[in-house]
This record gives structure tokens, sequence and C-alpha cells, in this order.
């Protein structure tokens, strides 16, 4: 049965083949590509959840910026159907989300499933990350497109937070004062970057929306886009990755062709990933700005949270004990430098480093086609597993003020626990990692060396 079924899909791609080089001379490259050969691993779907997202994004996006007014330059009075803004003074931008939001068709449905595409594309990313890291797939030869990865996820990250900057409403803006505190906290150059990004003191001139925009709706998607491409071109000449139960050697690449295994199988992700978003979209509520209200420089809010993906961010802030340097007068490091600055430049360099750094430790130059699983790199394993506890309790520790909010916890106290354990659990989640990868590897010896034992017992003497 599955013989035939392979035959016709044979006669098919043949077909295909003959039909199109007859017209372009492109056999060669057609017949390859329809043979190519994709990994039949769940975790490798990872990727292709993010790629899906940036598709959907793009969509949307495209659909938005038809309704989407960026101009700031000027204030207008809102008197449309929503009672407990009429009468307020807004900026235009921020009147067309709202505006966006209840009147234009298909509005509020289109511009949150862009916000959840956002969401999903970064998680998906930094999932895909996670078992990259933890596998060993960052080693020669596919180190350029791990690091092409990254970049890609540096750039996502600032997408996301230019993209929900737009709004114009309480959050956003409140974000906005975050990142310009943050960019003059950088020494030495701090105070010239902010005032050529923002063109003024915060919250900056008019065009300074103008360039936001202009970033979001078309540098960072062509730089995400280049990247990505990038990356996919490299997978594609060095092929996939495979774990040691599914391929035995090297040189040998193991998988389902595009057709008819994998392109149906791929599609079919994709429409489930259009599908769930465009789910969350309608059914689940996100970032409903008419709710926060216009941005005034004056005004504040309680439990101001940004989008997941920066959480740790306003963690690293918060845990920050308030300190500047100062030289004489002179304030040389502020203090937002320590947790907007510092913490992601230790996180992504230590990341970016990590290559090189394995390769230097294990004096190991060769060319991997094979996975690792986590236990057979136990200091690997443990380190990762550590750095990224260390990131989940600053991540946890950006969420203080919602849990005094919510539960009544005290914020101080929530922050003084953080603080402690920010530098106790990575050191028990080391330690911990490192035992339970040696444990398993000696579980397996034990278990190899007693099959050993009774492969060599007499058939008569081994025991039911």
């Amino acid at each position: 049965m599955v013989g035939r079924a392979q035959q016709e899909a044979d006669a098919v791609i043949r077909k295909l083949v003959r039909l199109v080089d007859e017209r372009t001379a492109s056999a060669p490259f057609l017949k390859k590509a329809l043979r190519y050969v994709f990994p039949d691993h769940w975790s490798f779907l990872l990727g292709e959840v993010a790629l899906y997202s940036f598709v959907l994004l793009v969509a949307t996006g495209i659909y938005l910026t038809l309704f989407f007014d960026p101009s700031v330059a000027t204030q207008v009075v809102y008197h449309g159907s929503y009672e407990p803004l009429r009468g307020q003074e807004m900026t235009p931008a921020y009147k067309s989300v709202v505006d966006l939001s209840l009147h234009v068709k298909a509005g509020l449905l289109i511009r949150q499933t862009h916000h959840w595409a956002a969401d999903v594309f970064i998680a998906a990313i930094v999932l895909h990350l996670l078992r990259i890291f933890f596998t060993g797939a960052f080693r020669k030869p596919r180190d350029l497109t791990y690091y092409l990865g990254l970049t890609m996820l540096t750039f996502a990250l600032l997408e996301g937070y230019v993209g929900y900057s737009l709004a114009d409403d309480l959050l956003s803006g409140m974000g906005l004062a975050i990142g310009y505190s943050v960019a003059m906290s950088i020494p030495f150059v701090g105070a010239n970057l902010a005032a050529l990004v923002w063109g003024a003191p915060f919250p900056g001139t008019p065009a300074f929306w103008s360039r936001m925009y202009i970033a979001h709706v078309f540098i960072f998607p062509i730089l995400i886009g280049t990247l990505l491409a990038a990356h996919l071109l490299l997978v594609a000449l060095r092929h996939h990755t495979q774990f040691k139960r599914e391929r035995e050697s090297e040189r040998t690449v193991v998988g389902i062709p595009m057709i008819p295994g994998y392109a149906p199988r791929s599609l079919g992700l994709m429409f489930a990933v259009f599908g769930v978003l465009f789910l969350l979209g309608g059914l689940v509520q996100i970032n409903p700005v008419w709710l926060w209200g216009p941005y005034h420089v004056a005004a504040s809010t309680n439990g101001a949270q940004p989008d997941w993906y920066l959480g740790w961010l306003i963690g690293a802030l918060r845990l920050m004990p308030g300190f500047d340097v100062t030289v004489g007068d002179y304030t040389l490091v502020p203090n937002p430098f320590w947790g907007g600055v510092l913490v992601p430049l230790v996180v992504f360099a230590i990341l970016f480093l990590w290559p090189w750094l394995e390769r230097k430790a294990t004096n190991d130059h060769g060319f991997h086609n094979l996975l690792d699983r986590p236990r057979d790199a136990p200091w690997r394993t443990a380190f990762g597993f550590a750095l990224l506890t260390w990131v989940f309790v600053v991540f946890l520790a950006g969420s203080a003020d919602r849990v005094y909010v919510t539960f009544g916890i005290s914020y101080e106290s929530q922050i003084w626990a953080y603080r402690v354990l920010v530098w106790i659990l990575p050191l028990l989640a080391l330690v911990v990692a490192h035992r339970v990868c040696v444990e398993l590897q000696r579980g397996e010896e034990v278990k190899r060396l007693r099959c050993e034992v009774l492969a060599k017992r007499p058939a008569a003497s081994r025991s039911p």
C-alpha cells in the first residue's frame, strides 16, 4: 500500500518536473527541491510556527495600516460612540486605534489577532532557541544559522515594543517613558542617543511618531524577513540536524520528502496556526486601549505591564537597588542602566558567545549533524537551566505590582524576596540539573551493562 502510494507520488512529481522544465529548464533544481528531506520530529515545528505567525503578522499589519493615523502633532476631541471617552482630548493616533477597534469592520478582530500573532511569534522563537541550545544544534557548521536566529529575536523584541507603543494610550506612553529613561542612562552617549531618536526631551517631537511608524511597518519587517529568508536558506544548504536515535551517521540525512509527506503536514500546521491566532483575536481580549485612555505626560496608572516578552526587562529595573555611579556632581551611570541596559546585554552576550565558549572549553572543532540529548551534555544543560531560571525569576519580579494589586502582598517584600532568590535559585538549578543529567547517564549505563550480562548468559540460566 505504501509502495503504491510512493509510485503514484513519483509519477506526479515526474509530470510536474517535465511540465515546468519544458518552459523554464529548471528540472534539476525543481526535482531536488521536491525531494528535499525534512526532519520528522515535533520540536522542529517550532520554527515553522514562528514563520507562519510572521506571515500572519504581515498580512494583518497591512490591513491595519489602511486605518491607522500616526499623527500626534495635534489634539482632537473625541465625539465617538464610546461614552467614557467623549469630550476627552487625544491625539489622532490614539483616536484612530479606538475607531479601528470599535467602528471598522473586523477591525478589532484583525488588531487583536495582530497583537496575539506578535506574542506567539516571539514565544515560538524563544522555544525554538531553547531547543537549539539544549540539543547543541548551534555547533559547527550551523553557528551562523544560530547567530541569524538570535539577531532576528533581537529585532523582533524591538519591533514588538515599537508596535504597541504606536497606539499612544496610557500604557504605551508609560512604556515609551521607561524606554526614554533607559536610553538616557547609557553612559557618555545616552543623552545624545535619546535626542537623536526622540528629537527633544520626552515625549519628543511629533516627527518621532512618524519615524517609529516607518520603523514598525517598513524597516523592522524587512530586516526580520531578510534574516528569516537567510536563516531558512542556511538550514536548507546545511540540511537539518537529527536526534541520534533517528540517525546513525553524521553523513546520513533521515527524514521525509516534501512530496507527498511534508508539504501537507506543513500546510496543515499553517492553517492551524492561523486558526488558533484568529480564535485568540476573536475570543481573548488583549490590549483594550479604550480602557487605558489617551496618554498625557502627567498621567500614570498602577499595574502598568508591557507585553510578556518585555516583562523580564521591567523586572530587572525593579530589582536593582536605587544607586547611581557619580563622579563629583556628574552622574556617570544612572540607575536605569543596570536593569534596562546591562541585564539584556549580559543575557544576549552569553547567548551570542556560547558557541565559541563551548568550543574553547571542550576543544571540539568538528562538524556536528547529530543532536545531543540534554543529558548527554550535563554542564551545558546545567548552565542553560541556571540562566533560564535567572531570567525567569527576573521575569516574575516584573509582575510584583500586579501581585500586589491582585493579592495584596507587599510590593517591597516581594522585591526583597526576588533580590535573594535571583542569586539562590539559579545556583540551585545548576546543581540539580547537572546531578539529574549525571544520574540519568548512570542509569542508562547500568541498564546497558545489565543487558550485556544477560546476553552473555546461557539461555537456560536466564530468568523469565
